[in-house]
């Protein structure tokens, strides 16, 4: 166990790379409550998430979730979240976990009109089922999913209890987000394991979700950026939508997309043996250049993987640089981001990233 935001969360309940490999064979099952889950309702409450969005809500219809950054008026990421339409007026915000306190008062601070923030991190707990075959292994008693959209959501019942069933995840699997009053989620836990066990889904801790959204390029925020790092140097510029309504950031955002970041978010992969790790620095003909973001071993790919910020324009696929390991200097080749395509790739009306 290991203290993550102010949580006391699991780093492996087997081993890191038995649970990674079933996230990505099988399924995995994730305790992800120490998300926050913000509820921003009311007259208002579209027009103070547009303000608050890099995103455009707009089209955004009742039943359906999408991906956005929130940012600074210089354009730094204050957060990366996902906001769910339940209806009109409705919405739920999933934050993460060091961030909720700054979120929320942040929100608060730019709701329009009567809209109103409300904090349910205590009382909606929120896990995660990932895999391949998450569909088809949820517990009897659970709703019909196959017609869920990838980024949709709606009511239904998982064993028998009342959920709110997202077909959203931070894998690059398909599979669902269940959000499950507290008081009812520990029977919906062992229910999924029980149900799931002889084919091999196991409970899955913070190593193997690290492993698999880098795996699947997805950043984590505090580590690939924070409020020093824009949209577009995080390689997340499709979130920011210039030609909508007016919102906080915009102004700045669009003087980077017209003169091009100063930095860019690579990929890269090393030999065995030699695992980047954040912080490690990076360089290019002798010359320092960046800096890892995020690195681990792939149990799955069978190689070491690294997400770094490095200056100016993005280097070129195949290009070698070096990585600092352990005190030496280990070389490392330039690749093609996602390292790993899932089952999310291929599920229903598919959504970035």
């Amino acid at each position: 166990m290991v203290d993550f935001g102010g949580w006391e969360l699991p780093q492996q309940y087997t081993s890191i790379r038995n649970e990674h490999l079933a996230v990505r064979k099988v399924a995995g099952l994730f305790d992800i409550s120490h998300m926050g889950r913000l509820v921003v309702e009311g007259p208002g409450a579209e027009a103070s998430l547009q303000w608050l969005m890099t995103n455009d809500l707009a089209p955004l219809a009742p039943g359906h979730a999408m991906y956005t950054l929130m940012c600074k008026e210089d354009g730094g990421a204050i957060d990366d979240l996902v906001v769910y339409r339940e209806s009109k007026d409705r919405f739920l915000v999933v934050v993460n976990a060091a961030n909720r306190a700054k979120d929320t008062a942040w929100m608060q601070e730019h709701l329009a009109g009567s809209a109103t923030i409300e904090d349910h991190t205590k009382d909606m707990s929120l896990i995660a089922f990932q895999g391949p075959r998450a569909h088809e292994l949820l517990p009897k008693g659970s709703s019909k999913t196959d017609d869920i959209p990838y980024f949709g959501f709606r009511a239904g019942k998982v064993a028998g209890e009342s959920a709110l069933i997202s077909r959203t995840g931070y894998t690059g699997e398909d599979g669902f987000e269940l959000f499950v009053d507290s008081g009812g989620v520990g029977e919906v836990w062992d229910a999924i394991l029980a149900a799931g066990k002889a084919q091999g889904v196991l409970p899955a801790g913070l190593g193997a979700r690290d492993a698999t959204r880098l795996e699947a390029a997805l950043r984590l925020y505090g580590n690939d950026m924070d409020e020093t790092v824009n949209p577009y140097e995080a390689g997340l510029g499709w979130t920011v939508k210039l030609g909508k309504p007016d919102f906080i950031g915009r102004d700045a955002l669009a003087k980077v997309k017209a003169e091009g970041a100063r930095r860019s978010l690579v990929g890269m992969r090393t030999e065995p043996g030699s695992i980047p790790r954040h912080g490690a620095a990076v360089s290019h003909d002798g010359h320092h250049v960046g800096t890892v973001t995020s690195g681990t071993h792939s149990f799955f790919l069978g190689h070491p993987i690294a997400l770094a910020m490095v200056e100016g324009p993005s280097f070129r696929v195949g290009e070698r640089v070096t990585i600092e390991v352990r005190g030496r200097e280990a070389p490392a080749d330039v690749v093609k981001l996602p390292f790993y395509r899932g089952s999310a790739r291929s599920a229903v009306a598919p959504a970035k990233p």
